[in-house]
């Protein structure tokens, strides 16, 4: 299984140049969040799997509330287009605030399952040092209010994306 990952707004790219155009059978493409707009074009865009942590990025809270990436909107895209809500391990091991991470993290767990969205779990360690064992990082986000994640995924997203031959046609 390939994963095509691509990193948040560095270049404020359109979202089209970025993930191919084609529909990708073999693959599943992960992006990883930025600020709102960026969120927005991954969450509209029908060629994404996963959003990877939309937390992400310069962020500047509010008085009453957190600015944590998604909100009832943007949730009820990501909804419509099937495209799972992801949480890695790596961004929670390499920040330097990790008391207002693990507010937006909990803000869009929230979020997520108020509106039924798929939620995604995961390492996506980028060297050795960040590998846990899945029952730890399991563990980590029921602490941060998870209650039911689609644990085989990718494994569904795969099998469903080999039913198309191409986007819009089917083999019955």
């Amino acid at each position: 299984m390939d994963i095509i990952c691509c990193e948040g707004n560095e270049n404020k790219v359109e979202i089209s140049k970025r993930v191919p155009n084609m529909f990708i059978r073999e693959k599943l493409v992960i992006i990883e969040g930025g600020d709102d707009e960026w969120n927005r074009k991954v969450l509209e865009s029908k060629n994404v799997d996963i959003l990877l942590d939309p937390h992400q990025g310069f962020r500047r809270d509010k008085i009453y509330q957190k600015d944590s990436g998604l909100n009832e909107v943007l949730c009820q895209l990501a909804k419509e287009n099937d495209i799972a809500i992801g949480f890695s391990l790596s961004l929670i091991l390499n920040t330097k605030d990790r008391a207002e991470l693990f507010g937006r993290i909990i803000q869009n767990i929230e979020l997520c399952q108020k509106y039924k969205v798929k939620i995604v779990i995961g390492t996506f360690a980028k060297n050795k040092n960040e590998l846990r064992n899945f029952k730890d990082v399991e563990a980590l986000f029921k602490i941060l209010g998870l209650r039911n994640y689609e644990k085989d995924f990718v494994k569904k997203r795969l099998e469903f994306k080999k039913k198309f031959i191409r986007k819009g046609v089917r083999e019955e």
